[in-house]
């Protein structure tokens, strides 16, 4: 009697994007890849070299507040110490977000084989995660900056969404948290105007961060081929609601406060702004047109991504 392997089950499945890769030598090149370049940020960064007067934390042009009339009327020192406070914010929720990605690693591994190139390569990524949630704990530390929680209701539908996520569920979310951000770390490593230490951190996670977006998307593509269809239709909604979710916790309200700033007035001129808005659909449309290829942006699903502003 012949064993039937996944290679071979999955054998001539494809989607829109072309035949599906074999989950093993897909894994296999991500780990000779992680063992080629991955960094320890305690050993790699200098973290004891004072900041540079008049650099910036994150380019102006990605502050939230970029072009607005209130961005008019502040001083070129209270822009750059906003920048300074959302660096620090989007470091929260990348600690925040890691550590939902963990857990869903976790369970996606759980009873797989231990010995499979799969399963070794989700742990690597796991390291990875671990050293990149200690890396942004230790830059909001050096800029003497709060650390930013997400909000109440925020922290509570995270633990409801990493209990009841499904695998499809769980990649598409990874896919959100990771490559909006990596858009904008991308414009940042290289920005001579920005702080050293704020460029060898995105640095590191970009490189780091480009093995798990293609484990996340190959993984993804298969879950979409192969889950029942009403794995597939709750993959759609969960995703759009946590798209939802998401960009409104990409800003923290109380940056705005901490630089002398009113709350309610620069939040009502960031939902205003034309250029915001073109900033977060730039950053997440190589994303968008993806999950669109895989049949994610459907129905119900596609209306609560546009609701969420990510999607035009």
């Amino acid at each position: 009697m012949t064993t039937l392997t996944e290679a071979d089950a999955l054998e001539g499945l494809r989607d829109a994007l072309g035949l599906l890769k074999d989950r093993e030598q897909v894994a296999e090149r991500l780990l000779d890849s992680s063992a080629k370049h991955s960094f320890d940020p305690d050993k790699e960064l200098d973290w004891d070299a004072p900041f540079e007067d008049g650099k910036w934390f994150w380019p102006p042009e990605l502050v939230s507040l970029y072009d607005t009339p209130m961005w008019q009327r502040m001083s070129e020192e209270q822009r750059i110490l906003l920048s300074q406070h959302e660096a620090a914010a989007l470091a929260s929720l990348g600690i925040w977000f890691e550590l939902i990605l963990m857990q869903l690693l976790v369970r996606h591994i759980y009873d797989k084989a231990a010995t499979s190139a799969h399963v070794r390569y989700a742990l690597t990524e796991i390291e990875d995660e671990c050293r990149h949630s200690k890396m942004f704990a230790r830059l909001i530390s050096r800029g003497e900056t709060p650390w930013y929680p997400v909000s109440p209701a925020h922290h509570h539908l995270g633990r409801l969404f990493k209990t009841i996520s499904t695998t499809p569920g769980s990649f598409t979310a990874t896919l959100l948290g990771e490559e909006v951000l990596d858009w904008m770390q991308r414009l940042t490593f290289p920005d001579e105007r920005i702080q050293p230490l704020i460029r060898g951190v995105t640095r590191i996670h970009v490189v780091e961060e480009a093995r798990h977006v293609r484990y996340a998307r190959e993984e993804l593509r298969r879950q979409m081929v192969t889950a029942p269809k009403w794995s597939q239709e709750f993959t759609r909604v969960t995703s759009g609601e946590f798209a939802r979710v998401f960009s409104k916790a990409f800003i923290n309200p109380e940056v705005y406060t901490n630089v002398g700033l009113d709350k309610r007035e620069a939040l009502a001129q960031v939902q205003a702004s034309g250029h915001r808005q073109e900033i977060m659909q730039t950053g997440a449309k190589r994303l968008t047109d993806f999950l669109d290829d895989i049949g994610v942006l459907r129905g119900v699903g596609r209306r609560l991504w546009r609701s969420s502003g990510l999607l035009a």
